[in-house]
């Protein structure tokens, strides 16, 4: 466990192919890191470009020797790694009334996926089956721990690589991200990036935190047709998908039902050709909305443990919202007026007792 007021670094440090630049780290301006549930984390990172150099005063890295389309960029909080990838893009800056700068804009690399755009059909096939070979395509590692049914059929219809693994991830309820060149895919309740404690009015600055019925739903039905059996099928999904990550909290779908009465939902456009696959997506579906029950975005002080993936356990807040959140979403921001802060994402599926 990570207790959110340990000492941290004050600024990030910049490796370029796997070397730190002390030129860069002391001329960083501005830095965004984004990582989301959806995988594909990015960075934007701007810097001086003005300076002496060669015995002459000019632009410091437009040579692109140490910036340079293709390196290897990553962003460290002291000995932590917080972002990985390739830069994508350079772009000049000229403000008015100001020194020029440079932004090296970079993706880790499930940029190789997102610009791989396909139409292909896989036959006989599971969720698992299809992560392993299309990262076998882009020459990565699969670590695939997911579970599913077998499809007859998977259609790949002008889609990215990585558009179509996240439309099967949400399908199964997996998330997806690559780590170096590890492509890694697993149900949320197996993803493990650990615990990080923030209290309100130390390491946590701000919070905004909401139970929300507008989109819960009390039921979640799935409808297809088994073609072998030349039958209607479908799934009824309820709130026992979540009683397993509830921890003592009600649910959106429970105080739905008590207070405006239920609320049912029937899904036909997954067309599923098989009960488990009819199964799989309610599931998946109902799954989604509960856990967006009780949502919030905050500002905390900058950890490499705050992100995707973790649990956060907020305190100082009351009984209704104190306890654990998933963080959904993370974006570490650097700048030379604010510092280092970290914005975040966090959801579950159920309100604390009053």
């Amino acid at each position: 466990m990570t207790d959110g007021r340990a000492l941290r670094p004050a600024r990030p440090t910049i490796r370029i192919d796997g070397q730190e630049n002390a030129s860069l780290s002391g001329g960083l301006l501005e830095l965004r890191v984004d990582e989301t549930a959806d995988g594909l984390y990015a960075c934007e990172a701007s810097f001086g470009n003005w300076g002496p150099r060669d015995g002459a005063t000019g632009f410091l890295y437009f040579d692109r020797r140490a910036l340079e389309f293709g390196k290897a960029l990553e962003i460290r909080l002291g000995t932590e790694s917080i972002f990985r990838g390739l830069v994508t893009a350079l772009e000049g800056r000229f403000p008015e009334g100001d020194a020029p700068r440079v932004s090296v804009l970079a993706e880790d690399r499930l940029q190789e996926l997102r610009m791989t755009r396909r139409t292909r059909t896989f036959a006989d096939v599971s969720d698992a089956d299809v992560f392993q070979a299309i990262a076998s395509d882009h020459g990565l590692r699969p670590d695939v721990d997911i579970s599913g049914p077998t499809h007859k059929v998977l259609a790949q219809l002008d889609q990215s690589d990585l558009a179509f693994l996240r439309e099967r991830a949400r399908a199964i309820d997996a998330e997806l991200w690559v780590d170096d060149r590890t492509l890694k895919a697993c149900a949320r309740q197996a993803r493990n990036e650990g615990t990080v404690r923030l209290g309100y009015g130390n390491a946590l600055r701000e919070l905004t935190v909401a139970g929300d019925l507008a989109h819960q739903r009390t039921s979640v039905k799935v409808g297809g047709w088994d073609v072998s059996a030349k039958q209607a099928l479908e799934h009824e999904a309820t709130e026992s998908v979540v009683s397993g990550e509830l921890k003592n909290g009600v649910s959106g779908a429970s105080i739905l039902s008590s207070a405006l009465g239920d609320r049912k939902e029937s899904v036909a456009h997954t067309v599923p050709l098989t009960l488990p696959e009819a199964q799989a997506r309610a599931e998946s579906l109902f799954r989604r909305r509960a856990r967006r029950f009780v949502s919030g975005r905050g500002v905390a002080e900058t950890t490499s443990a705050l992100r995707v993936g973790a649990y956060v356990t907020l305190e100082g807040l009351g009984p209704l919202f104190n306890g654990a959140f998933y963080v959904s979403w993370v974006r570490h921001l650097f700048d030379g007026s604010h510092g280092l802060r970290t914005e975040f994402g966090v959801e579950r599926p159920g309100l604390g007792s009053a």
